[in-house]
């Protein structure tokens, strides 16, 4: 399983304030304790599906993570940053926190 960012979504992550590292990413995916969860808004429908999960990097910096699975199970990501409180609280209703 290979984490890719793509040239586009790295050059978003870095003008994040604060930016958002591939370091954080990956310690986020290695300390998540709950499922990603599907993003089913209309929108945001994609083939395969777009899944996310919120996750702490291991300085404790909450991330809110989104990406695709191939059917290899390599991981795209699409962006990563901030949860604020309502994705938050979706988030622990979904995954019954």
């Amino acid at each position: 399983m290979a984490i890719i960012i793509s040239f586009k979504v790295r050059e978003k992550l870095a003008y994040k304030i604060p930016p958002v590292s591939e370091a954080e990413i990956r310690e986020c995916f290695d300390n998540r304790l709950y499922a990603s969860i599907e993003d089913r808004r209309e929108a945001h429908r994609t083939k395969p599906p777009t899944l996310w999960f919120i996750g702490e990097t291991d300085q404790y910096r909450r991330l809110k993570v989104v990406f695709i699975q191939t059917r290899s199970g390599d991981l795209i990501i699409k962006t990563a940053y901030e949860p604020d409180e309502k994705e938050e609280f979706m988030y622990e209703q979904e995954v019954g926190t």
